[in-house]
């Protein structure tokens, strides 16, 4: 219950309920913090910007400053994170050693003002704990590096200049924990101004940094820009003045922090737009390089720009095509048989000849067109998967489908019976072998492994004699 009192007062700045509850019961506030509240009466304080509150509380309490909450925020975080500088003030006042108390991931105050881009609370960290720019992560990050990661130039700028001022610019060259300086961070997220500012000649970053440092995977910066998938020729210029160089190395393993997963990249000096390229290499698909994003929605549109023209084409064909007169009938010759054909073979031979001699033309457009139109149709039922509306886009592709098949139906109506038959076979075989030839080979796995794991269960064990 008096946990609860005191809470509110925290929260309103109510210094009358504490000292009423401390006259009460003096250990009142020992008695709250044996208990397993989610944050401490300081938290609540800190959050609801009572400095009086905070004064009162950390000069009767002094240890409650280090508490972590639920989350593994201190106070002193907390005020980073609110962006409440009276009151990071405040709470060092009391004990400057806070800054370096880690909390979450081994973070400590200056990340999360580096994270947020506060700048004034940067200075006033850094003016009480110079030690605390040297601090790092649990992912081995210095503040340097999350300011990189965050966007945040203005904190990023601040702490290179304390950096310089208190004679610490070998922090430049500290990797995380993929090897990665702030150089290639930079580089990887192409913020020039941020690699304008290390490289600057007036800098005294520029004499320390090491341009061509490498990573866990033996990358260097310029090694990271050129296997982008878009090319920033004015940040090569940068690092090229500077003295960047690419890794000698050829291959080496990327690891993705998002996933458990590894793949091979080769870095190749071909990927520089050179005049001299070979460009049909450089625009071929690269799974290192190209976004899945981009490269599903790129094939959307050609998919999309198939299916168009050739349903058009479909219900449309050309006059041609319909009304081409017979070919001009070719001198009599005899025919002579293949010396392996028999009697069945040439009969087989004439009746083709016979069915499609009028007709060929007419049948392989329907066959192509109609196969090309269902082919776009599988790759965009294929990259839609997991898109919402999933049903109202197949039922709208299936349909299309459908109204494809009645038109080609009511073009086709007007040949005799047997070619009729034929065109239909044809289009059957047009509108069912892209998905047969995706799924069948899947579907011929699956009975393979059932029938041999039915084949090993069956086998009689051997019998010890």
């Amino acid at each position: 219950m008096a946990g609860q009192i005191l809470s509110e007062a925290a929260r309103h700045g109510n210094l009358d309920v504490l000292e009423n509850l401390l006259r009460e019961n003096p250990s009142v506030l020992a008695d709250i913090r044996l208990t397993s509240l989610a944050e401490s009466l300081l938290h609540v304080a800190t959050k609801s910007g009572q400095l009086s509150f905070v004064h009162e509380l950390m000069k009767l309490d002094p240890g409650i400053a280090a508490e972590l909450n639920k989350d593994g925020f201190r106070a002193l975080d907390i005020a980073v994170i609110i962006d409440n500088l009276e009151m990071v003030k405040q709470i060092l006042s009391f004990d400057q050693g806070l800054c370096l108390l880690k909390g979450k991931d081994q973070r400590i105050a200056l990340h999360y003002a580096a994270i947020k881009g506060r700048t004034k609370i940067i200075n006033e960290l850094l003016h009480s704990c110079p030690d605390s720019i040297e601090e790092v992560t649990v992912h081995g990050e210095t503040a340097l590096h999350l300011a990189v990661k965050s966007y945040q130039f203005d904190a990023f700028s601040a702490l290179v200049k304390w950096m310089e001022r208190l004679s610490k610019v070998p922090i430049v060259n500290m990797g995380d924990g993929d090897g990665n300086t702030v150089l290639h961070l930079a580089v990887s997220t192409k913020q020039y101004v941020c690699i304008k500012l290390l490289l600057s000649k007036n800098s005294i970053t520029a004499a320390t940094i090491e341009v061509n440092a490498r990573n866990s995977n033996g990358l260097t910066a310029l090694d990271l820009l050129d296997i982008q998938d878009s090319y920033d020729l004015k940040i090569r210029q940068k690092l090229e003045s500077a003295g960047a160089v690419t890794a000698p190395s050829s291959v080496s393993t990327t690891t993705e922090s998002s996933g458990n997963f590894k793949r091979t990249i080769k870095l190749k000096h071909d990927l520089q737009p050179q005049p001299s390229k070979n460009w049909f290499k450089y625009f071929k698909f690269q799974m290192q390089r190209d976004s899945p994003g981009d490269t599903r929605n790129a094939l959307l549109v050609v998919a999309a720009l198939i299916a168009t023209v050739c349903f058009q084409a479909g219900i449309n064909p050309p006059s041609g095509i319909l009304n081409k007169p017979p070919p001009p009938s070719p001198p009599t010759q005899t025919f002579q048989p293949p010396p392996f054909a028999g009697p069945g073979g040439v009969s087989a031979l004439a009746a083709a000849a016979a069915i499609f001699g009028s007709h060929a033309e007419l049948f392989s457009f329907f066959f192509a067109n109609s196969l090309a139109l269902t082919a776009s149709m599988c790759i965009i039922i294929y990259l839609t998967s997991g898109f919402p509306f999933q049903r109202e886009l197949h039922i709208a592709l299936y349909s299309t489908m459908f109204s494809y098949g009645f038109g080609v139906s009511r073009i086709i109506k007007g040949i005799d019976k047997e070619k009729k038959d034929i065109a239909y076979v044809l289009l059957t075989v047009a509108f069912t072998l892209p998905f047969v030839q995706r799924w069948l080979p899947r579907w011929g796995k699956k009975a393979w492994k059932k029938w041999r794991r039915r084949d090993v269960t069956n086998t009689p064990l051997p019998i010890d004699n």
